[in-house]
This record gives C-alpha cells, sequence and structure tokens, in this order.
C-alpha cells in the first residue's frame, strides 16, 4: 500500500526546475491561468509523490501510473465516505443470500471496453480469479462463478458482512485482453483497455502524460472534458506552487496556511476542501523489536508527545488530535464515549511519561539520558518519507518531545519507497503510517490488531507494518464479520476499541484529512462542502465521480 499521502519537495533548484516543466507542458497565461496549448481542454492534476512517470497502467501491480484505478479500471460499485452513500456502476444491483453466504451482482447492460469488446460477468470472475493470484487476499471467498453475461455469483466459505464492498469496489479487467498477456505480475500494460472515461494514453513524457476519452464509454453524455494531463513532482512544494500558480485544475496534497496561499491570489475561483473522512495517522511501532513489544513503552511514548502541537503546527490545524480507540475523525460515530474518556495514554503528561518509564524498567539517568534495561541508550529512528512536509514536521515535533523524557529520536527521510520497503519487510524502527480506511471500523482494526495480517519479519506485507496479533481482537473481528446486525456489530466495535485502548498496537496522532482544492476557471461541478457527491481526492474510488461530472467552463 502506498501512503494516503506523500509530500515534500527537494532542493529549490529542483522545484523551479519541476515548475518550468510544467508551465512549459501547461502553457501559461500572463496571469497565471493555465491554458492548454494543444487546444484541447485537458483537465491538469498535480501528482505530488512522483518525481517522474512510468508508463505502467497494470492496476494489479504497486507502481501503476496515477488514474490507473480512477479513469482507466472501473469497480461494480463506489462508496463515497463524505456522504455514507454508494453509487451503482458496472453494476446496477446487487443481493445476499439469507444466509449470508452469497453475493450476486446484476452487470450494467451495454457496457463494452474501451477497444469495443462487451464488458460481461466473465470479465468479472475472471478478475477476482486473476487478483486472489496475484496478489492474494479475499480468502473468504470459495469462488465467483458468472450465472450469465449480466449475473455474477460470489459463493463465500463464511458469513463476512465486509464482502459487499471490499468485492464491490474491486476494479475490474477484460478477460480476451488479459488471457494473452503472459505474466500479468510484470506486464506494464502501457496501452491499457478499459472501461473508464479516459483510457487512451494520447501523451507519455516521464513528466506528464495525457489520457484522452474512452471512444466506447457507456456514458459518453458525461464525458464532457476532453482529457486529463497529469505532471509529475517530487513533493508538495513544487506541486504547491504550480497550483498556487494557477497551472493545474485540481490538487491532492497538504499545502500550509490554505487560505492565504492559494485561496487568496483568486477567491472568486479557489475553494479547498479537508474533510475528515481519510484513514487515522498512526506512529507505528515495530512490536517486533524490544522495547516497542512493551505495552507500557508504547503507552508512554504515546504520552510523551504532544498531539496538540503535532495538529496545530505540522497539520496547520486542518485536524484534531486522535483519542486512545483510534475511531476520531472519519469513524466518529462509532466511538464510545466511555473508553475514549477512560484512558489517558494519548494524553500529552510529561510526568506520567517518565513514571511509567521508570516503573516499567527504562531509567532515566543522571546526565537525563533514559536508558533501556541492559544499560544501552533509549534511541529510536522515526521514518517518514522525504516528500512528505507535514509528516516529517510531526516526526520532527515528536522527537523533540521525546528528548524531554531522555529519549534520542531520529528522523530517517530517505524517499518513500525505500521507506515503504522498509515497512513492508519489518527492518524499520518506528514510522508515520497511515490506515486502512473503509465504511466501517473493521478494516482498521483488522489492519492494526489481527493474527491475520501478521506478517513474519523479511516477509512483504502491506498492512500491519508494526506487526501486533491479538486473539480477543480476532474473536471480536469475526463476530462482526458474521454479522449483518447493526447491535452486534456495535458490541463488537466497543469490544474492539476496549482492546485497542488496553494494548496501544499503534500510537494515534491524528485523523487523516482528505485533501482537496481546486480552481473553478475553467472546469465547474466540483463536490463541496455543500455537495458531497465525492471527495475532492484524485486518488480514491470516487474520483471518478468527479471525472464524470465536471463541465468546462464556455466563454
Amino acid at each position: 500500500m502506498m501512503p494516503h499521502s506523500i509530500r515534500k519537495g527537494r532542493s529549490a533548484l529542483a522545484l523551479a526546475a519541476l515548475v518550468t516543466g510544467a508551465v512549459l507542458l501547461t502553457g501559461c497565461t500572463a496571469g497565471g491561468t493555465a491554458v492548454d496549448t494543444s487546444g484541447e481542454q485537458l483537465l491538469t492534476i498535480p501528482r505530488e509523490d512522483m518525481g517522474t512517470f512510468s508508463r505502467n497502467f497494470n492496476p494489479f501491480t504497486p507502481n501503476a501510473a496515477p488514474m490507473t484505478q480512477q479513469a482507466i479500471y472501473e469497480s461494480m460499485l463506489v462508496y463515497n465516505p463524505a456522504d455514507g452513500g454508494t453509487t451503482p456502476w458496472l453494476a446496477t444491483d446487487w443481493a445476499a443470500s439469507d444466509d449470508g453466504l452469497e453475493l450476486t451482482f446484476t452487470m450494467r447492460d451495454g457496457v463494452t471496453w474501451s477497444d469495443g469488446e462487451p464488458m460481461i460477468a466473465g470479465d468479472v470472475a475472471y478478475t477476482f480469479e486473476l487478483q486472489k493470484k496475484l496478489l492474494g487476499g479475499f480468502d473468504y471467498l470459495d469462488s465467483v462463478e458468472a450465472d450469465s453475461d449480466q449475473s455474477v455469483r460470489f459463493v463465500l466459505n463464511r458469513p463476512y458482512s465486509p464482502a459487499l464492498y471490499e468485492i464491490g469496489q474491486q476494479v475490474i479487467v477484460p478477460q480476451h485482453i488479459w488471457t494473452e498477456i503472459d505474466d500479468p505480475a510484470k506486464d506494464t500494460n502501457g496501452s491499457p483497455v478499459g472501461t473508464g472515461p479516459y483510457t487512451e494514453v494520447t501523451n507519455f513524457q516521464s513528466q506528464s502524460f495525457d489520457l484522452g476519452k474512452n471512444p466506447n464509454y457507456w456514458q459518453p453524455e458525461k464525458q464532457k472534458i476532453a482529457g486529463i494531463r497529469m505532471l509529475a513532482f517530487a513533493g508538495n512544494d513544487g506541486a504547491n506552487l504550480a497550483a498556487v500558480n494557477g497551472e493545474v485544475d485540481w490538487a491532492y496534497q497538504f499545502m500550509p496556511d490554505i487560505e492565504k496561499s492559494f485561496v487568496a491570489k483568486d477567491p472568486e475561483h479557489r475553494q479547498f476542501w479537508f474533510p475528515s473522512t481519510g484513514s487515522m495517522i498512526n506512529w507505528q511501532l515495530n512490536t517486533t523489536k524490544a522495547p516497542f513489544d512493551d505495552v507500557d513503552v508504547r503507552k508512554a511514548l504515546s504520552m510523551a508527545v504532544d498531539r496538540e502541537q503535532v495538529t496545530d503546527i505540522a497539520m496547520n490545524g486542518y485536524t484534531s488530535p486522535a483519542d486512545c480507540t483510534g475511531l476520531s475523525g472519519a469513524y466518529t460515530t462509532w466511538v464510545d464515549a466511555d473508553i475514549a474518556a477512560s484512558c489517558d495514554w494519548t494524553n500529552h503528561d510529561v510526568d506520567a511519561a517518565n513514571a511509567l518509564f521508570d516503573s516499567a524498567g527504562y531509567p532515566l539517568g543522571a546526565d537525563g539520558t533514559r536508558t533501556l534495561p541492559d544499560g544501552s541508550p533509549f534511541t529510536l529512528d522515526i521514518s517518514v518519507g522525504s516528500a512528505s512536509s507535514d509528516w516529517l514536521s510531526a516526526a520532527t515535533i515528536i522527537a523533540q518531545n521525546l528528548a524531554e523524557v531522555g529519549i534520542t529520536a531520529k528522523v530517517d527521510s530517505p524517499d518513500w519507497p525505500t521507506v515503504s520497503a522498509s515497512y513492508e519487510d519489518g527492518s524499520f524502527d518506528t514510522g508515520i503510517v497511515w490506515s486502512n480506511n473503509a465504511p466501517t471500523p473493521y478494516q482498521f482494526y483488522r489492519g492494526v490488531m489481527s493474527s491475520e495480517t501478521v506478517k513474519p519479519v523479511g516477509e512483504k506485507t502491506f498492512e500491519n507494518y508494526h506487526r501486533f496479533a491479538s486473539g480477543e481482537a480476532d474473536a471480536l473481528l469475526a463476530t462482526f464479520a458474521a454479522s449483518s446486525d447493526p447491535a452486534v456489530q456495535t458490541e463488537a466495535v466497543n469490544g474492539l476499541q476496549a482492546q485497542f485502548a488496553a494494548d496501544a498496537p499503534v500510537i494515534p496522532l491524528f485523523a487523516g484529512p482528505e485533501w482537496g482544492m481546486f480552481t473553478d476557471t475553467r472546469f465547474t461541478g466540483w463536490p463541496t462542502a455543500s455537495d458531497p457527491y465525492a471527495t475532492l481526492s484524485t486518488k480514491s474510488p470516487t474520483t471518478v465521480l468527479v471525472l464524470t461530472s465536471l463541465e468546462p467552463v464556455t466563454k
């Protein structure tokens, strides 16, 4: 899993070069408004976490080019966390059997692939077969059967209530194309065939590429923009400068003081919207390493962190501190207020942190240095990708907080691929990490406490990087998944909150805002707080809802 948001630039010279490149690609009026030199109205979007692009549109690879799963390939349904709604997409309807062991989706009639071939239920069945073969997952599926061209049936080996959204939001690929690919795991799929609105790669360069209209899209009336232009940036700073200068239409990254730096430049046309629908941002400690396997250490470290300082300074006040349930932000309706109020390890309390360290056997020496039980200094690394200016600031604040309790923390900031690799193989010390984000807290707790998500150090994983498991959490997760009764699910989530509060498997910092800013100079129809038909993320399943709602401004 790539980071929920990857940010921060490199040197000023490199940033200037990148932005100059963006200006040359898009053209600029004297006032800074982006214009397309090709004569088409291309929706221009920066990608702040990629200094260069590779022509890889394989949806089964972690390094696929932007818009692969948003504009080229589509899913059967789209869940929108901004309003809690679900939009039928490639499927028009779905139903569960009484015993919860079957899900049947009715596929939309008349959908074709971009090469003109019909999209049928057999493509769906094949996609899940390929997904399981290449990436695993969906362990609750016994089989997927196309009962007809328009009906596909999923047979589960156990009742599993989250299945609808997990299955429904898997992007679908064409069987007639992928069966001809020798190695689907490695093929770059440079000329993709999809059902999405923008599938045609009309231009591809290392720092920009264009996607044109799918000539056979099933909703041609919603292809009102001519296409998409993606621009590559090595961090937040370059992407932000492009947004401030009016060189892009839609951006998704952290920007400090956005009212002053972005909106104030053109308040009539510029807006931002940062709803708290994003994942929880956690400080994860590698529990396969001492002393992070000690719950008292995890709680003491948490009490040393000044979350108010982290959210006010590093996050510019765009979010608020997390509590000990881990559910603040996107899952506030699930929070058990009694549990949230009953524990203190997410409160900033230096004295309490020092006392807990001392009692747990990590004493503070006369020189102000805290030591491990063997007498060596208590030190740790905090790993964050160099592109993430906000998370780097958060890590720096945490390091300063830890110095107050005698611990030396080093902020380690190579590029994100290097950091992610250390998370995935379990070689890291600690890091600031995004969590699973889904319609219910089930996936969040599964990702931080389930034994099913724990992999041995050295074996790659894409969740539960901290490698923590709880038998009690496993039982509660199983109860939740086996039932569709809201009362049963609520009781299970209350139990999971209590277990999370007791174990502190990760240290929750704050709810991750769903970034998004736009200018309506060239395109209108954007989602906003008053019309939350989608989020403003350019990387989420709801992105396709935006792409099929925007209209060019006519003058």
